[in-house]
């Protein structure tokens, strides 16, 4: 049963689709149980705070224990100890938590006490159960994280998953070394993988062998040409004939027995195919043709330093503070699912998994609790693979909706904000980095100009009351700023005065001239400078009057055909 306690039996699961909100939430009322192929999930934590920051005592504090758009910083405070109690007591999550789970997470505050660290390890705990119930007998949870934190995380996932369904701790080497300030310069992160049960699926890995890493089994042949040769011996002792001499060597005394008859060693020996080194080492069996190194392949292991990491020229980069490589995701990805299978990202940020999943022909579920992160995901998956209108649900329909989310406090009032501004398909100022001053702007688009010059649209977004001195304010801010067009974005209807206000802005005159026939005619057209459009216009289908020569909101992602896919499989076994 669902930790909603809803049956999920004749409930089907929506994929290809972003959710906007809670990922706990969404993982109770949204994902069946047994459903999900393969988790990645890369959950937010400040790794460069100081040690004695993370661990400070923060017993007093009232903010909860909930992560702010792209700020990586978890707390105490009564929404962390409303989970902890949750995790902890039999009566409120009523079997839901396994005992081994309550017992980690009670050890983990006793030991830790009431702090940053504790509040983001609560968090993770109670999702990574809903992580656990959604997943099918044969599929793999993989945690990104880094040494901050993986240890306890570890712990938790044993936890969670038990501590049999262990899989494996990858090490990723994600950059080179640099100055440090009295510590080792930190080089790598972690990514746990656990499993479901014992049955679940994985395909090795294998890549094309690195040129400077030349393998040291190499001899000479009888050619003057290079083979790879392999042992003749295997572990264990026997008293047969695999454990008897051979042409005077003895693999018993060293534990050892032959791992072939001794006739089909003879036999490799009449056929040239026996290594004897001249030194009188142990021989070998040399391969029937020459190394060629562009042939090699080698299976991974858990220590990944050939998928770099994403440097300022990448061109995959879009500016997003976490975002890892699209080759880091399709590795995992292709380890451990089939074309068709369903992967779910409940922290996707920038959507590096769904692009991944996308271009490797899964099915995919991202979510995410910032509708930033949301329009940088939509962006992202039309300019990689043309898909115009992927489903977000969560997303308000109507205009109480859009209300109730800019009625959740200050953190509701930004995702308003965010939300509102992608209707109209604008950046929020500031980038995606922080939350800062505006000076009246919330969001800007740009265009080409008359004479080929860059153009500005600014937008101000209002959640409250309104009236037409703010619209008296972006007129002015056009002025100061220089910019063309004003959008004014407002939740509550506006009055009669307000209109007339945007009507003695003006007219924004744009022309267009071919470069294809010096004698043709510019076209011209003529745009209010100042718009008034409310969420509910929004809602309706309206858009902004504006010239067609718009730039992308965002940073554009590269194209990814699809037919790529087979061509990135061929070194998977």
């Amino acid at each position: 049963m669902a930790a909603s306690g809803v049956s999920w039996a004749r409930i089907g699961v929506k994929t290809n689709v972003l959710y906007y909100g809670d990922n706990l939430d969404i993982l109770r009322h949204h994902v069946p149980d047994a459903s999900v192929d393969l988790v990645y999930l890369d959950p937010p934590f400040n790794s460069n705070r100081d040690y004695n920051v993370i661990f400070r005592d923060e017993s007093g504090r009232t903010s909860d224990a909930q992560l702010l758009a792209f700020e990586d910083t978890w707390h105490w405070g009564p929404s962390a100890e409303a989970v902890y109690a949750y995790l902890t007591n039999t009566s409120r999550h009523e079997g839901r938590v396994p005992d081994r789970v309550s017992t980690i997470v009670a050890a983990l505050r006793a030991g830790l006490g009431t702090n940053q660290m504790t509040a983001y390890l609560v968090e993770m705990a109670v999702r990574l159960v809903e992580l656990h119930r959604v997943l099918k007998p044969t599929g793999s949870l993989y945690l990104h994280c880094d040494p901050t934190a993986s240890h306890y995380l570890k712990l938790v996932l044993d936890g969670v998953f038990g501590p049999e369904n262990y899989v494996a701790e990858l090490v990723w080497q994600r950059t080179n070394a640099r100055g440090t300030t009295g510590r080792w310069p930190r080089l790598h992160d972690v990514i746990l993988q656990f499993a479901r049960s014992p049955a679940f699926h994985f395909s090795p890995v294998r890549v094309a062998a690195e040129r400077s890493r030349m393998p040291h089994t190499l001899v000479s042949g009888p050619d003057h040409e290079r083979y790879q040769s392999y042992e003749l011996t295997a572990p264990g002792a026997s008293e047969g004939e695999s454990g008897r001499p051979w042409r005077g060597f003895d693999p018993g005394r060293y534990g050892r027995h032959w791992a072939n008859g001794l006739a089909q060693m003879e036999d490799w020996d009449k056929q040239g195919l026996i290594h004897w080194p001249p030194n009188g080492g142990w021989p070998r069996r040399r391969a029937t043709v020459p190394f060629r190194h562009e042939d090699r392949v080698v299976v991974v292991g858990d220590v990944w330093t050939d998928i770099d990491r994403l440097n300022q020229t990448a061109r995959e980069r879009l500016g997003y503070p976490t975002q890892k490589p699209v080759a880091l995701l399709e590795r995992i990805i292709s380890a451990s699912s089939n074309p068709g299978d369903i992967v779910l990202d409940p922290f996707c940020g920038c959507g590096t998994a769904l692009v991944a999943a996308q271009k490797l022909d899964r099915r995919w579920i991202g979510i995410d609790i910032t509708w930033l992160s949301i329009a940088v995901m939509r962006a992202r998956l039309m300019d990689s693979f043309g898909l115009a209108d992927v489903p977000v649900i969560g997303s308000p329909t109507e205009v109480e909706g859009a209300r109730q989310l800019a009625q959740q406090g200050l953190e509701g009032r930004y995702q308003f904000q965010y939300w509102a501004l992608s209707l109209v398909d604008a950046r929020p100022v500031g980038g995606i980095e922080k939350k800062g001053s505006d000076r009246g702007i919330d969001g800007k688009l740009t265009f080409t100009g008359r004479h080929g010059e860059l153009q500005t649209v600014l937008v101000s977004v209002k959640s409250g009351a309104v009236n037409s001195g703010m619209v008296r304010d972006l007129k002015g801010t056009l002025e100061r700023e220089r910019a063309a067009i004003g959008l004014f974005v407002t939740l509550e209807e506006p009055t009669r005065e307000m209109r007339l206000e945007a009507d003695t802005a003006g007219l924004y005159e744009w022309e267009l001239f071919s470069s294809m026939d010096e004698g043709a005619r510019p076209a011209r057209r003529d745009f209010p400078r100042v718009q008034i459009l409310t969420i509910r216009e929004l809602l309706e289908g309206r858009k902004p009057q504006l010239p067609p020569m718009v730039y992308s909101t965002y940073q554009q992602a590269e194209r990814i055909p699809r037919e790529k896919a087979a061509d990135q499989q061929e070194l998977f076994g």
